[in-house]
C-alpha cells in the first residue's frame, strides 16, 4: 500500500461507462491525501482485467452491457474488493438486488462532493456507509405495511409472482405443490393482516414489485426514443 507523509493511501477504483462521472470523481479525491482513483473501467470484467489492488470499487447500478448488480458486486467481493454504489435515483429493486449481494452501502451522484468523498473514505477503510437512502432501500417503503415473510415464503412469491406456474415453483424449490399452495395462502393472509390485501396472482406481483423482490416494468420506448442514447 502507497504512503504519502505517513498516511496510508486507499486505492479506488470506478465502474461506470459514463466518462463525465469519472472524471467528476477524480476531481473529488484529487484533493484528499488518503484517496486515489487508481483505475476506471466501464464493466466489472473490464476493471479486473486492469490487475489493480484494489481498497474499494465505486459501482454504478446500470450500466451499457445490461450485468445486473448483484452479480457485479458478487464478481468484486469473490476479487476480495468491497463495493459502494454510487447511483442516481435508481428503482429500489436494483438497490436492493446489489444490497443482497453485499455492498457496504449507496450514495447519491447529486450528492454534496463531501458526502460523496466521506462515504468513499468510510467503504474504502471497510466500514458500512449508513445513509436515509440506503435504509429505504433496505427497508422498504415506510408506508408499506412489513408483512414478515420468511425466506422460503419470499422464495415462493418471486417465482410465483414472476409468472411461473405452481408445478413449476414446486420443482424449482424443491417443494411438494401442495406445500407451496399453503405457503401461498399464507402469504396471502400476511398481506391481508398487514392490509395489503393480494387475493389474485396479479396482486401479488404488484405486492412483490412493491416490496422490491420484483424489478419494478418500464415503461415501453417509441421508435424514436429507441433510437436515442440510453
Amino acid at each position: 500500500m502507497a504512503e504519502d507523509s505517513g498516511t496510508s493511501v486507499r486505492a479506488i477504483g470506478v465502474v461506470e461507462d459514463h466518462e463525465s462521472v469519472v472524471l467528476g470523481l477524480g476531481a473529488m479525491l484529487a484533493a484528499e491525501p488518503d484517496l486515489e482513483l487508481a483505475c476506471a473501467a466501464p464493466t466489472v470484467q473490464e476493471l479486473l482485467a486492469r490487475n489493480v489492488r484494489l481498497d474499494l470499487a465505486i459501482l454504478d447500478l446500470r450500466l451499457e452491457d445490461g450485468s445486473s448488480p448483484k452479480s457485479n458486486v458478487e464478481q468484486l467481493r469473490a476479487a476480495g474488493i468491497e463495493t459502494l454504489i454510487f447511483t442516481g435515483a435508481e428503482n429500489p429493486y436494483l438497490v436492493r438486488s446489489a444490497a443482497r449481494a453485499g455492498v457496504l452501502g449507496v450514495v447519491r451522484k447529486s450528492a454534496p462532493a463531501a458526502v460523496v468523498v466521506e462515504a468513499i473514505r468510510t467503504a474504502a477503510s471497510g466500514g458500512q456507509v449508513v445513509s436515509t437512502d440506503w435504509a429505504a432501500a433496505i427497508d422498504g417503503d415506510p408506508d408499506l405495511g412489513d408483512v414478515g415473510l420468511s425466506p422460503r415464503q419470499l422464495e415462493v412469491l418471486e417465482l410465483y409472482a414472476s409468472g411461473e406456474k405452481l408445478d413449476r415453483v414446486a420443482r424449482l424449490t424443491g417443494l411438494a405443490p401442495q406445500t407451496v399452495n399453503d405457503y401461498l395462502q399464507r402469504i396471502r393472509q400476511k398481506y391481508a393482516e398487514a392490509g395489503r390485501p393480494a387475493p389474485t396472482k396479479t396482486d401479488l406481483y404488484k405486492r412483490a414489485v412493491e416490496d422490491g423482490l420484483l424489478p419494478i416494468p418500464e415503461r415501453p420506448r417509441t421508435a424514436s426514443e429507441g433510437r436515442g442514447v440510453y
